[in-house]
């Protein structure tokens, strides 16, 4: 018995995570390929590797011909050779002959160590790949190691993992040596070692800590309907419980908050907003709106667009810090939501929710800015809206176009 093989390939079976048959067929196959290198072809080549003895046996079936009418070394063998094995063989018989791989030469050999090297990083590769590939979605705890502008990388079992800017919170900042907790997102295929891509910022993140802190998610009794994210300053999460005795927002918060607590320090104090979900449309928008109470809700069918009239002094915490509040409201409801002033909605001044020529994306890029009806923009002037995020001159000209027209 080789000891000394035995343990080498024990060690590499532990610490590459191979299994035993793998390995095997891994070594059978790169002598396989050093037989080619050697004979040109090895179809006719047996290798049976011994990963108890660490024991590499290697056979031939050739066929016998007369000593001076061999052609191809690896296909044939003399008589006179195969007769001082099997004396009774006689001419057409097959011969299987023993090859010693110790003839193979010391290029062979290290070419063979080399295949070897490269075959236990495809197979480490291809089950890195698989392995993570089903953990797609599950929470990840590593440590920093890398941080720069472009991503963060982290340690994980043993594993790199990135997580990209893009999939990073914009206000959190990390450290080497940081403990943190993430959400495999992506496992792309590259040329080197696959890319395990994590995220903080995906909504899913902010499902799976309610799955983790509330075991009536885990368990289906209470169920996640929708998540509206805006990361690092709010989340709406729906909820509805399929058990008529479990409370969902109650489920979600906890005996005194502590289980919201405890997702929101994980988020770094992001507020959140449990909505009890409904099928009934109109409640479910005046829940969305939370914490402003919209004293009427307007449907424009068959557009997915509604108006809410909202009391004047909250008309700021409806729309939010840059349209945040009212923009998640629309993502968690599906509808298109354009806040209205009360005292605009009912007076004789435009609204500019009651302008269909504007397009959402504009209506909500002006309800951003604090401008809710058709006066408001026109005082303002040109100047003022090609300023506006994704506006610009000549966007700014058609909306005084569209609104100007409304007064001639």
């Amino acid at each position: 018995m080789n000891q000394d093989v035995v343990s080498a390939i024990s060690e590499v079976i532990k610490s590459k995570n191979i299994d035993r048959e793998v390995f095997q067929e891994i070594i059978e196959s790169v002598f396989l390929k050093a037989i080619e290198k050697r004979y040109g072809q090895s179809d006719n080549f047996t290798v049976i590797f011994n990963i108890d003895k660490g024991d590499i046996e290697i056979y031939a079936e050739k066929e016998v011909v007369e000593d001076d009418e061999v052609e191809d070394e690896s296909l044939e063998i003399p008589l006179s050779k195969a007769r001082e094995t099997d004396e009774d063989i006689e001419v057409g018989d097959e011969f299987v002959e023993v090859i010693d791989h110790r003839t193979f030469g010391r290029r062979l050999i290290l070419s063979a160590k080399q295949n070897l090297i490269q075959k236990i990083k495809e197979f480490e590769k291809r089950n890195l790949f698989e392995e993570y590939s089903t953990r797609i979605g599950e929470i990840v705890i590593g440590d920093v190691h890398q941080v720069n502008r472009f991503e963060t990388r982290l340690n994980i079992d043993k594993t790199e993992v990135v997580m990209p800017a893009s999939e990073k919170v914009y206000n959190e900042r990390y450290r080497r040596g940081q403990t943190v907790k993430a959400i495999i997102k992506e496992v792309r295929e590259t040329n080197r070692d696959p890319e395990i891509v994590v995220s903080r910022k995906d909504p899913s993140f902010v499902r799976r800590l309610f799955e983790l802190e509330v075991p009536e998610i885990y368990d289906n009794i209470v169920e996640i309907k929708a998540i509206a994210r805006e990361a690092g300053d709010r989340t709406k999460i729906a909820v509805v419980s399929n058990d008529q005795r479990v409370d969902p927002v109650g489920a979600c918060v906890g005996m005194k908050g502590v289980r919201i607590q405890a997702i929101v320090r994980e988020l770094n104090n992001e507020k959140i907003d449990i909505i009890h979900w409904t099928s009934d449309r109109e409640l479910l928008v005046r829940r969305a709106m939370q914490p402003v109470i919209p004293l009427e809700i307007i449907f424009h069918d068959p557009e997915k667009r509604v108006t809410a009239v909202i009391p004047d002094d909250q008309m700021s915490m409806a729309i939010g810090r840059r349209g945040q509040n009212v923009r998640l409201a629309g993502e968690i409801t599906g509808f298109t939501i354009e806040p209205v002033k009360d005292s605009e909605y009912y007076s004789e001044e435009l609204a500019l929710a009651d302008v269909p020529e504007l397009s959402p994306a504009i209506r909500e890029t002006l309800f951003a800015a604090g401008y809710t009806t058709a006066e408001d923009v026109l005082d303002a002037g040109l100047d003022a809206l090609r300023m506006l995020p994704e506006m610009g001159e000549e966007q700014g000209r058609n909306v005084l176009e569209i609104l100007g027209n409304y007064f001639e």
